[in-house]
């Protein structure tokens, strides 16, 4: 009995913390601004993934519909279609941007410098007999290689 309350009061702290469950679908909740753009982003291209696979299974459907065999037994040939090309081009190339312009904010935005980082990592890479300390600002790993 002892035990058991012991271990609620030890592990306790840990069940509201958000984690990963099994057969989870989506993100875990965002812990950091930037995570929470990583999701944002995320819905946005998938938003843009379902209009496009709605769209070309609709014309997939209505080709499959139009043109059967016992409907349309002699095919016509079509030989050019100058709008539907242009359509073709053009409309990929404005999804791109609308694509384009969240993911280039979220990039800049992650290249900001942290004023003071509460941790700071410094890593040692050992190869061909060289010690290289490699950590910000520093350029000894470029230097020993020069030697």
């Amino acid at each position: 009995m002892n035990q058991m309350i012991v271990r609620e009061w030890l592990f306790f702290p840990i069940a509201p913390c958000d984690a990963a469950e099994p057969w989870q679908l989506g993100f875990q909740d965002a812990a950091t601004p930037m995570m929470q753009g990583i999701i944002d982003l995320h819905h946005d291209i998938f938003f843009f993934l379902i209009l496009i696979l709605v769209f070309v299974s609709w014309i997939l459907v209505r080709a499959l519909w139009h043109f059967h065999y016992k409907k349309n037994p002699i095919p016509l040939r079509i030989v050019h279609g100058t709008t539907i090309e242009i359509i073709r081009t053009i409309f990929p190339s404005i999804i791109l941007m609308f694509i384009a312009i969240p993911s280039f904010a979220l990039l800049y935005s992650m290249d900001e410098v942290v004023v003071d980082p509460a941790i700071t990592i410094k890593a040692i890479g050992h190869q061909w007999y060289r010690s290289a300390p490699l950590h910000e600002g520093d350029l000894s790993a470029t230097k020993c290689l020069i030697k």
